[in-house]
């Protein structure tokens, strides 16, 4: 049996310009990722000072929206020289060290290991292994020295990423500034006070969302840095391990574990590296103390602090970090479980319109009717 469907043309456009639109705004998503993740980050930073920024302004004279906003960037921006003075040249410097320890290192095994040397011996390789001792030796110093520029050299997008940060900063600061009034203006654009209230409840729950999990992340962060940090601390009393070490690896552990589920191991692996650059016993104490540590966020600390604030399930969170952090990067990992939050916000939302314009659109007028008599009687 054959079916024969009649479409006009202007059904037909409509049809195809659907997932037309859809792949377009998906490309177009796509290409401006960067500037995405610059006004979002932005975004993200404006919405996490805005509960600082509000009660300085409330203690200022004159109730001053930019000099809060201002103060609120003094300590932001100390913070990021902070990291950058304390993590940085440490890690600079323990890697320095590691390389001009490596001919020792290699002179070591080579006499430690006969069987090495017997191997070398038996296949005539004196010469060759001469000349690669001979040769790195000569560079290890010029190694040493220019390590520092040839890792940040290999970043090739360090001044990209000092440009954007700064760019965000800007937009935060002119968010924070100028945010409070353009909410204002748009509300006063509303005629119909009911659907005002429904919206501005809509918005509020979006922004306890985000900010609860700043509050929650920066908590959880700020917790496992000091462990990490007194952690480092007294294995340098053990271990042949410095103990400026101990500031660096709290600040690396803080700053990485704002990233979710991923961050706090990528820290623990960054610290274990430069511990084991010193001392490899150190670094295996330090993994075996961070994975007991780690259940115990997990499990413990992480729930408890964020009480079920985003209401999201782990499938969600992870899908949502990987998103983020395949598409956007580090920044977009770390901004898209509070983005995901709101999605989830806005989705519960719609579920619960579209439930309550089903429930209306059932009360047809016969069970009107009936629900009147059977109250008559």
């Amino acid at each position: 049996m054959k079916a024969k469907i009649d479409a006009d043309t202007q059904t037909f456009v409509r049809f195809w310009l659907v997932p037309l639109g859809i792949v377009v705004a998906g490309f177009a998503i796509y290409s401006a990722r960067t500037a995405l993740v610059i006004i979002g980050s932005a975004l993200f930073l404006a919405l996490a000072l805005n509960g600082p920024v509000s009660w300085i302004e409330r203690r200022l004279p004159g109730r001053s929206r930019i000099g809060g906003t201002a103060l609120s960037f003094v300590l932001v921006v100390a913070f990021l020289g902070a990291f950058a003075t304390l993590v940085v040249p440490p890690i600079v410097q323990q890697t320095a060290k590691f390389v001009e320890t490596v001919p020792s290192i290699i002179n070591g095994a080579t006499t430690q290991y006969k069987g090495v040397n017997q191997l070398i011996t038996k296949y005539h390789l004196e010469d060759q292994v001469d000349d690669a001792m001979t040769s790195i030796k000569k560079n290890a110093s010029g190694w040493a020295a220019n390590l520092g520029g040839n890792v940040i050299g290999s970043l090739s997008s360090l001044g990209s990423f000092l440009v954007s940060l700064l760019l965000s900063l800007v937009l935060s600061f002119l968010m924070l500034v100028e945010g409070p009034a353009l909410l204002r203006k748009l509300w006063d654009m509303y005629d119909d006070q009911p659907k005002l209230e429904y919206h501005q409840h809509v918005v509020q729950r979006m922004y306890h969302v985000v900010s609860g999990y700043v509050v929650g992340q920066l908590t959880v962060a700020g917790i496992g840095a000091t462990l990490m940090g007194l952690f480092v601390f007294i294995l340098s009393f053990i271990f042949n391990v410095p103990g400026n070490l101990a500031i660096p690896s709290a600040a690396i552990y803080f700053v990485l574990c704002l990233i979710p589920m991923f961050g706090s191991t990528i820290a623990a692996v960054l610290i274990g590296l430069l511990l084991a650059l010193n001392d490899p016993v150190a670094a295996i104490v330090f993994v075996i103390g961070f994975i007991i540590y780690q259940q115990i966020e997990n499990n413990v600390v992480a729930p408890t602090i964020q009480s079920k604030r985003m209401e999201l399930t782990a499938l969600w969170i992870l899908i949502a970090v990987t998103i983020g952090l395949y598409v956007f990067g580090i920044a977009g990992g770390i901004i898209s479980i509070p983005i995901a939050g709101c999605l989830k916000v806005l989705f519960d939302d719609y579920l619960a319109h579209a439930k309550r314009e089903r429930q209306k659109s059932q009360r047809s007028p016969i069970a009107k009717l009936v629900k009147k008599t059977q109250s008559d009687v």
